[in-house]
């Protein structure tokens, strides 16, 4: 059997975090992507704090294995007349140029729609593709800032602070692969082949991606409460706490796993008490229930806690570094890593099929790998095929 997506051509114009890494989902799951790149290279080759790695930093490794790399300057006829016939070949074009670069370069989404009706044209930006910021430029902590997520985190009072991830990009990537695999759907249903054009806006995405506080603000003018490390739900027993050795935070949110928390903590008693004996009323008295349950997790580690409420059915978890959230057992045999020709270990899609799954074994390529036989490919016909999925 093949993968979901062999047979899909992508031309992919994108750099740095959002688009590359939307195509390597497709990637992953059997997607041909041909990544064009200047002649400079893109940006993320270089986002890394070893010297020796400079050209092949890691980030940019994670979101380009597989991939074929190819080397146009496109400010050039030779090189605009290259990707035209690489469009040609393609089924989809992903691109986040500033609004209005693609355009003026003649390889903008009506221009190329409109010579290849079957295309799928994926245009990936700050703003969108129109609107009053449309030509404001943005990276991800300035989406993080504009959009109002810098100011969910922490406490009231506090300074803004950005979350610890391009957590935009990735969200944005998300929604594009997710955008584009519809609009690949869709047109591999529509007798007459229509392809789409899809304008993913960062800003956009991450209102969606913030929905749970969103749309309650916007049905009944909720404002959002920065309470820390508390749980959404509100309850003083999702929250984190300080132990004999690290924290660990809770999830007990339903009465039944209140009541198993304090019996595992030894404080049954406390249900007797009028203050706790309720979600209501432990909301009106969080601060002494707190205090009285940082005491009684100060008793423990956070791993001796953690087992015995896991057990008990109560959702908990150590506060642990990356890195030794990586070496979790839990995450073995999971297909989350793969081990790439070249001996680098980078993420899988995050997902598993029963057969056929994703995954590629190809390192990332070196700068303009792949020029010459694509190119050659193109040249002789040989890579302008078009296949249906089915």
């Amino acid at each position: 059997m093949a993968k979901p997506l062999e047979g899909i051509r992508i031309a992919d114009f994108s750099h740095v975090i959002a688009g590359p890494l939307a195509t390597q989902f497709l990637n992953l799951l059997g997607a041909e992507v041909v990544k064009v790149e200047p002649p400079a290279g893109d940006p993320m080759r270089f986002y890394t704090r070893d010297p020796a790695r400079r050209g092949m930093a890691e980030p940019f490794v994670g979101a380009n294995a597989g991939k074929k790399s190819i080397v146009l300057d496109l400010k050039s006829d030779e090189g605009l007349s290259a990707a035209r016939a690489l469009v040609a070949s393609a089924d989809v074009v992903v691109e986040n140029f500033r609004p209005g670069v693609a355009e003026r370069l003649g390889l903008g989404a009506e221009t190329l729609t409109g010579a290849h009706p079957s295309l799928i044209y994926c245009s990936v930006s700050g703003f969108g593709q129109d609107g009053p910021l449309r030509d404001f430029p943005a990276i991800d902590q300035v989406i993080q800032s504009v959009s109002g997520l810098m100011l969910l985190s922490g406490h009231e009072g506090e300074a803004a602070e950005r979350v610890g991830f391009p957590i935009v990009d990735t969200y944005s990537a998300l929604l594009s692969a997710f955008a584009i695999l519809s609009a690949v759907l869709q047109r591999e249903r529509d007798p007459a082949r229509r392809g789409q054009v899809i304008d993913v806006s960062m800003l956009d995405a991450t209102m969606v991606m913030m929905s749970s506080v969103v749309v309650p603000m916007m049905m009944s003018g909720q404002t959002p409460v920065r309470a820390g490390n508390r749980g959404f739900s509100g309850a003083p027993t999702a929250d984190t706490f300080p132990t004999a050795e690290g924290e660990i935070t809770i999830g007990a949110v339903q009465q039944v796993q209140v009541e198993r928390l304090f019996r595992v903590l030894g404080c049954m008693s406390l249900l007797d008490d009028a203050r706790f004996a309720t979600p209501e009323n432990r909301m009106t008295h969080d601060i002494e229930l707190r205090a009285l349950l940082v005491a009684r997790f100060g008793e423990r580690t956070a791993t001796e806690w953690e087992a015995d409420l896991a057990a008990a059915g109560v959702p908990a978890g150590k506060v642990r570094p990356l890195g030794e959230a990586m070496e979790m057992e839990q995450l073995r045999d999971r297909d989350l890593f793969l081990d790439l020709d070249d001996g680098s270990r980078v993420l899988n899609a995050g997902f598993r099929f029963r057969r056929d799954g994703p995954g590629v074994s190809a390192p990332a390529p070196s700068l303009g790998a792949d020029t010459e036989e694509v190119l050659a490919a193109l040249r002789t016909g040989s890579g302008q095929t078009k296949r249906r999925l089915w």
